[in-house]
């Protein structure tokens, strides 16, 4: 579902992500982990269509990120880091603009809508402006608008960011479930997130990819807990 082909992206004389490749298959739940400044987030805003790559290219059910933007847009729901939101609005208005604008015919909305809103947990809530939500709903908000219209792909930057265990936990479990029938790309700073969500997972650092396996494989194959083989391959 997502080939990434030798991408490529500098900010100035910079290189953020160098030469890099890899797929993801559906049922594949991938923990894109890594230092900060590693390229995670500036590989997922390229795979989004956000950022354009200096070279190479990738590909999202088969729409090319530089010839099809609008086709692969479609094809995913992504949850950055900071998800903007417009905080005026209810949290019932936002996720229907979001139906909107993801062309969710109309007689299709409050099913899509009523189900985001079920599987986010966020009921209690749909009627509160979001400026006036705390963080860990905020954060779900963000998550309902990535899942509203049912994409095949998901790309998601620390969504459980803010989240307390109860909602961590939550999140989780929501996301096993969805997992067999999608294709989904997690990036996080929460080892524990990976090992509890992950069936694989890549480590990047300095824009290339040091590390490709299964959590476990890798636990084996180091003879240590995910944390220290983590620090000792971006240290190196």
């Amino acid at each position: 579902m997502i080939s990434v082909k030798n991408l490529t992206h500098h900010f100035g004389p910079i290189k953020a992500v160098d030469d890099i490749s890899f797929d993801v298959e559906k049922g594949q739940v991938l923990g894109f982990i890594g230092p900060n400044g590693a390229g995670k987030s500036t590989t997922m805003k390229m795979l989004t269509c956000f950022l354009s790559p200096d070279s190479g290219t990738a590909s999202i059910c088969g729409h090319d990120i530089i010839r099809q933007p609008l086709q692969v847009r479609s094809s995913i729901g992504y949850l950055p880091e900071n998800a903007p939101a417009y905080s005026e609005m209810t949290v019932n208005s936002f996720l229907n603009f979001i139906c909107a604008a993801r062309a969710i015919p109309r007689r299709q909305r409050k099913t899509a809508l009523d189900r985001a809103l079920q599987l986010c947990s966020l009921n209690p809530v749909k009627n509160q402006t979001i400026e006036t939500l705390s963080k860990g709903y905020k954060r779900r908000v963000g998550l309902a608008q990535a899942l509203i219209h049912d994409p095949q792909v998901l790309i998601l930057d620390e969504p459980t960011d803010g989240l307390d265990p109860n909602q961590k936990h939550e999140v989780r479990q929501l996301l096993k479930k969805m997992a067999p029938d999608k294709c989904i790309i997690i990036s996080t700073h929460i080892l524990e997130e990976v090992q509890a969500l992950c069936n694989r997972t890549i480590i990047i650092a300095q824009g290339k990819i040091r590390a490709d396996s299964t959590p476990e494989k890798l636990k084996t194959q180091h003879n240590r807990p995910l944390e220290e083989i983590f620090r000792t391959i971006t240290q190196n």
